[in-house]
């Protein structure tokens, strides 16, 4: 199996190369160049090509999923155009590299292409763009809107997965884009999400607080274990303001001295939830053998 991974942060591209040596994630060629300066006749040839990889997020969801060899394309664009806590100047940013994708999509014509984003880019026609772009080239699309809290984490990071398949039939005509009691629900869903995600942020913060613990969040400073399945053992850290909020287990120390921490803290910042994207990627093969 022929793999690519491409990534302008050369800091993730040299994790991913230690995620190979260890046999973590597949064997294939790393590309820290921006996908701006990547021609189709590059990546025309290989099997599976992610690109925005991260440090390897979809590849490993793929192999969890048990995917196997067969052939796909995976992207999380730049979610800062979008997100809330960016610019919010949408395609307007130059971050805004869906088209550039877009463009490579079209050349090669890869069987199978799955993505994420911020859910807020629903609300902001993200998403209208990709699906309308992708059923344009004859692909059939479909979206969903899924947190980490749906596969049991300690926190909320919802997400819009969404895929392209040359060959999925569907029962309705290419273009339809998110018209449709569906895909109005998926919008409507997403911009509840728009209007509510920092009120959210701020509700999780001040409620999450682990059992048996007082209303302040309890007098001390040790980390409490919690959690079940892929997260069991989370920790409660308690902050200035008295609550105590979840972390995964591991991520911490983040401190003076700790090294290549900056890095570290960047690429667990931009990380695709793993868990989370193999539960949309079962989901979807499940979609696949029915559909056949």
């Amino acid at each position: 199996m022929r793999v690519y991974y491409n990534d302008n942060d050369k800091f993730c591209c040299g994790w991913v190369e230690k995620l190979i040596e260890a046999g973590l994630v597949p064997p294939g060629d790393i590309d820290d160049r921006s996908i701006c300066d990547i021609g189709p006749e590059e990546v025309r040839r290989y099997d599976q090509c992610h690109f925005f990889n991260g440090i390897g997020g979809w590849p490993l969801a793929l192999l969890q999923a048990g995917w196997g060899d067969r052939p796909v394309w995976t992207g999380s664009c730049p979610c800062q155009p979008f997100s809330s806590a960016g610019r919010k100047e949408g395609v307007k940013d130059e971050r805004h590299l869906w088209p550039a994708f877009f463009g490579l999509i079209q050349e090669c014509r890869p069987p199978v292409v799955l993505g994420e984003q911020v859910a807020t880019a629903v609300g902001r026609g993200w998403l209208d763009i990709v699906l309308g772009d992708l059923e344009a080239e004859g692909y059939a699309c479909g979206a969903t809107v899924l947190g980490a809290h749906s596969v049991g984490g300690p926190h909320i990071r919802q997400r819009i997965y969404w895929w392209g398949d040359r060959d999925f039939r569907v029962p309705y005509p290419a273009g339809t884009g998110l018209q449709g009691p569906a895909g109005e629900g998926l919008r409507d869903q997403a911009c509840d999400l728009l209007d509510d995600e920092q009120g959210g942020r701020e509700e999780e913060a001040a409620g999450a607080r682990p059992p048996g613990s007082g209303a302040d969040g309890g007098g001390s400073g040790a980390a409490l274990p919690g959690g079940k399945g892929f997260w069991k053992g989370w920790e409660w850290l308690l902050f200035r303001d008295g609550t105590r909020r979840p972390v995964e287990p591991g991520a911490f120390p983040l401190a003076h001295g700790v090294p290549q921490g900056v890095g570290r803290l960047r690429g667990y910042g931009n990380a695709l939830c793993v868990p989370t994207a193999k539960a949309f990627i079962e989901s979807y093969m499940e979609a696949v053998r029915d559909n056949r």
